[in-house]
């Protein structure tokens, strides 16, 4: 007759805890590489991206004015080039990084 559910169970987490293996696999035991670290900033620059397009797509849907109007009100604020720069670069970096990897990976 065969063995319960709970029965394996059992065995199993007994034979884990004889042989001090870890619950399960994590960061902490892996060495970090090159092709780990792009493959998680292409995640992330692909949320930022989908995320940024569609509060865009939203804003455009919702805000009572058209666009050339807010860009009068950030030009009014006179900020200076350092942060202009810095905010083209915030907005281009997603963009380029995600396009690029993605075609090495196709490649």
């Amino acid at each position: 007759m065969g063995t319960t559910a709970r029965e394996e169970m059992s065995r199993f987490w007994e034979k884990n805890s004889k042989s001090n293996r870890p619950l399960s696999p994590h960061v902490t035991i892996y060495r970090w590489s090159l092709p780990m670290a792009m493959s998680i900033t292409h995640r992330g620059t692909g949320i930022v991206l989908s995320l940024g397009v569609s509060l865009f797509g939203l804003a455009a849907l919702l805000l009572p004015e058209q666009f050339p109007h807010y860009l009068a009100q950030v030009r009014a604020l006179s900020l200076g080039p350092a942060l202009i720069y810095s905010a083209k670069f915030a907005l281009a970096f997603p963009v380029s990084y995600h396009t690029w990897n993605g075609i090495r990976h196709l490649v």
